[in-house]
């Protein structure tokens, strides 16, 4: 049994409320069980100086962890004077598995940031950040079409990641904390709303995994984030 009680291939309870910041482009927060992120997007009329005068747009993200949103304070990166190794990671991956699903060209000649701020984590915070983080672009997305500023939608697809991982000998979907933990072997699923794989994140701690276990487990991934992409149109077209 899970330490929640939950079904092996049922995800936590997922919410994703939009417009929760006044000045942001596009804004949410996504809350999956106990881990709660907040998610702005920023428009900005530049593009880094390696694309400059390609006509091709750019998405990029920045993540962060409040002192609080563990059990005990965390010391701020700023106070440290440079971002740990695990934050650059994490907000490298929501970058890229964003940059996925974009048009570039229809985008046009501009910049969207997104960041992802979790307010509490429980388990599977960066792949909440890039769920959480999809729902936000496509808002300022939908501001820029609007204003006509784009003509055609560039985001071709919702993205959504999953983590899922072996636990007690089971394969489970959405680990929390305490699974995450102990679990054998855990990975992050990153996925278009349509099945196509952006990334995988597989490690073993303390065990191995087979093919077969593999397979299990995309397609627990899959089964997860297209539950995740229901909730994100919901979101984008409430």
């Amino acid at each position: 049994m899970r330490p929640s009680g939950r079904a092996l291939d049922e995800m936590r309870p997922v919410s994703i409320e939009t417009g929760v910041t006044k000045h942001a482009e596009g804004s949410c927060m996504i809350r999956v069980g106990d881990t709660h992120v907040l998610c702005t997007a920023t428009i900005e009329d530049r593009v880094p100086p390696f694309i400059k005068g390609s006509g091709l747009g750019w998405v990029t993200a920045e993540y962060g962890m409040l002192p609080r949103s563990t059990t005990s304070r965390m010391r701020r990166e700023a106070s440290a004077g440079k971002q740990g190794g695990r934050t650059v990671e994490i907000q490298r991956l929501i970058g890229r598995s964003l940059r996925a699903g974009v048009d570039r060209v229809a985008l046009g000649e501009r910049q969207i940031t997104v960041d992802c701020d979790v307010i509490q984590a429980d388990g599977g915070t960066r792949c909440a950040s890039i769920t959480g983080g999809w729902v936000a672009l496509k808002l300022a997305v939908q501001k820029l079409m609007k204003a006509g500023d784009v003509k055609s939608d560039p985001l071709i697809d919702p993205v959504g990641a999953v983590s899922c991982g072996i636990y007690a000998g089971q394969l489970v979907l959405d680990l929390d904390y305490p699974e995450d933990s102990e679990a054998g072997v855990d990975g992050n699923f990153i996925m278009t709303a349509s099945g196509h794989m952006i990334e995988a994140q597989m490690s073993a701690e303390g065990s191995t995994f087979t093919r077969d276990q593999m397979s299990g487990l995309l397609d627990l991934a899959e089964k997860g984030v297209q539950e995740l992409a229901e909730l994100q149109l919901a979101a984008v077209n409430a």
